[in-house]
C-alpha cells in the first residue's frame, strides 16, 4: 500500500524528541500495526510517541498545546514507516554515527528542554521520569533519529538548481501573488567594548578569587555560588552548568584551562573576554568537555564609557576624511566584536544568514540607528548597545552599504532570496518522490486499514 499520509522529515522527528518505550511495550496483547522488512511496528509504539509529542508541546508552551486526533496518530505512524525505510537505507550506505555524538546532542538537547520547561524538576514532572530514565530510554531512538537525519542530509546536499530552474519558478509564480518585499538594509559595524575605570577589574578579580576558595578551601558548592553570583545568567539557573560542548565552540582561555584538569578539578581564576571564571571539569568525551563555571565581570557602571565614544568619534572622523581609509580593514584591525569584526564588520541576518535584513528584523537598537541615516555610505555616530556574544554593554559605529526600498519580489533584486525559496520547493518534490521510491524498494506491510489521504508537508 502505498503512502497516502502526510510525510513527517526525521529532521523534525529529531527534534521533537520522543521517548518511546520498547521491549517493556512488546507484549503479546498488544497489536502489530506495520512491519518494515523485519522490522514490526506496535500500536503501543505509536501511543506513547504522540503522547509525549503532546507533553512536550505543552513543555514548551508555544501557541495552543497540540490535542490528539486520528490523523495526528496515522502521521506518525507513517513517519515510523519511513524511519524504518530510511534505517534500512542507511545499513546499505554503511551511515552510522558514533557515541560521543550521540552523548552530545542527547546532552543538548536534554539542556534545551530543562530551559524550556523552566527547571530539571520541572521536566521530570512533565515526563514522569528522572533524567536519568529519559536519557536511557531515549538513547537507542535519538542514535536511529541521527542516522536517518545523516541519510536525508545526504540526500538533500545532492539537489541543486539552475538559474533556469529559478527563473521558471519565478515565472510560474502568478503576477498579482507576487509577495511586497519589506524595506531592508545592508550593514556593517565598528565595536568598542569600554574599558574599566581605576581597580575595578581588580575587585571582580578578587570577587572571583573569593569565590574559588570559598569552594576550594571551605567545601562550599560551586552548584549554589553560581546561582547567586554568576554573571552568566543564562548557566547560572542552572548551577553554572554548561553541557558537552567541543573544545572549539568555547573562547581558547576557558578550555584550555578546563581541559587541564581532571574531573572535578576547580581552576585556578581565568580571564576571558566575558570576565573571570572558577571552572570546574565533570567529564571529557573526545574533544568535548562538561563543565560548571561562575562568572565574574565588571560592573558596567564601572566601565569607562567616554573613552570608548572618543575612540569611535576619531575612527569615524578618520574614515570620513580620507578615502584610502576603509571601513572594512579598520573593522578587521581594530573592531571588538569577533562574530564580525573578521568579515570586516559585515552584519548578517542571524535568521536568513543573509546580508540584506528587513527592518523589521532588526534589534531596536540597531533599528533606532538605521532610522537616522539617509543614504548608502553613511556611518553612524558612536552609539550604545548590548554586545550579546560577550554579554557586555558596548559601542558602536554603522554603516549603511546597500539600502533596498520596499517592492514587488523581482528576479534582479531577489535572485537570490527566490532561488532559495525554489530549492526549497525543489527539495521538497525529490525527497517525497525519493522516499516512495525507497519504500518501493523494501518490504512495507500495513496491518491495519490506513486512511487515504492526500500526501503533503
Amino acid at each position: 500500500m502505498k503512502n497516502k499520509y502526510v510525510f513527517i522529515p526525521l529532521l523534525f522527528l529529531a527534534l521533537i524528541f520522543t521517548f518511546n518505550t520498547q521491549a517493556q511495550q512488546r507484549q503479546l496483547a498488544d497489536q502489530i500495526v506495520a512491519h518494515v522488512n523485519d522490522n514490526i511496528i506496535l500500536k503501543s509504539e505509536i501511543d506513547q510517541s504522540v503522547a509525549d509529542y503532546i507533553r512536550q508541546s505543552r513543555v514548551q508552551q508555544q501557541g495552543q498545546p497540540v490535542q490528539f486526533s486520528r490523523e495526528l496518530w496515522f502521521n506518525f505512524l507513517e513517519s515510523a514507516i519511513d524511519n524504518y525505510v530510511l534505517l534500512e537505507k542507511a545499513q546499505i550506505d554503511s551511515i552510522t554515527v558514533s557515541e560521543e555524538e550521540v552523548e552530545l546532542r542527547m546532552d543538548q538537547r536534554i539542556q534545551q528542554l530543562i530551559g524550556q520547561a523552566g527547571s530539571e524538576q520541572a521536566l521530570e514532572q512533565a515526563f514522569g521520569k528522572s533524567l536519568l530514565q529519559l536519557k536511557a530510554d531515549f538513547r537507542s531512538d535519538f542514535r536511529e533519529q541521527m542516522i536517518t537525519s545523516k541519510v536525508q542530509q545526504q540526500k538533500m546536499q545532492s539537489i541543486s538548481i539552475t538559474r533556469p530552474e529559478v527563473n521558471e519558478f519565478f515565472e510560474s509564480i502568478p503576477k498579482d501573488s507576487l509577495p511586497t518585499i519589506p524595506e531592508q538594509v545592508a550593514l556593517s559595524q565598528i565595536v568598542i567594548i569600554p574599558p574599566a575605570k581605576g581597580d575595578a577589574e581588580q575587585q571582580a578579580f578578587k570577587f572571583a578569587q573569593q569565590l574559588r576558595d570559598s569552594i576550594v578551601t571551605h567545601g562550599k558548592s560551586i552548584e549554589e555560588l553560581a546561582r547567586r553570583h554568576s554573571d552568566d545568567r543564562g548557566s547560572a539557573q542552572r548551577g553554572g552548568l554548561l553541557p558537552l560542548m567541543g573544545l572549539d565552540e568555547l573562547v581558547s582561555e576557558y578550555s584550555a584551562a578546563a581541559s587541564a584538569l581532571q574531573p572535578g578539578g576547580i581552576s585556578k581564576v581565568v580571564e576571558t573576554q566575558f570576565g573571570y571564571h572558577v571552572i570546574r571539569l565533570n567529564r571529557r568525551m573526545g574533544d568535548q568537555i562538561e563543565t560548571n563555571h561562575i562568572l565574574i565581570s565588571v560592573d558596567s557602571d564601572e566601565l569607562d564609557e567616554e573613552f570608548a565614544v572618543n575612540r569611535l568619534n576619531a575612527i569615524r572622523d578618520s574614515i570620513m576624511a580620507n578615502e584610502d581609509v576603509k571601513f572594512s580593514e579598520v573593522a578587521r584591525k581594530l573592531s571588538e566584536d569577533p562574530s564580525t569584526s573578521n568579515l570586516g564588520g559585515k552584519i548578517f541576518d542571524p535568521q536568513s544568514g543573509e546580508r540584506l535584513i528587513p527592518l523589521n528584523r532588526l534589534d531596536p537598537a540597531m533599528y533606532r540607528v538605521v532610522l537616522l541615516m539617509d543614504e548608502e555610505g553613511y556611518i553612524s555616530e558612536p552609539k550604545s548597545f548590548n554586545l550579546q556574544s560577550q554579554n557586555k554593554k558596548a559601542y558602536r559605529i554603522v554603516r549603511l552599504d546597500r539600502q533596498i526600498p520596499e517592492h514587488i519580489a523581482n528576479l534582479k533584486q531577489d535572485y537570490e532570496r527566490i532561488k532559495s525559496i525554489a530549492l526549497q520547493q525543489k527539495q521538497i518534490r525529490i525527497m517525497q518522490k525519493w522516499m516512495r521510491d525507497l519504500r518501493e524498494d523494501i518490504y512495507v506491510e500495513y496491518k491495519i486499514d490506513v486512511p487515504q489521504m492526500e500526501n503533503s508537508l
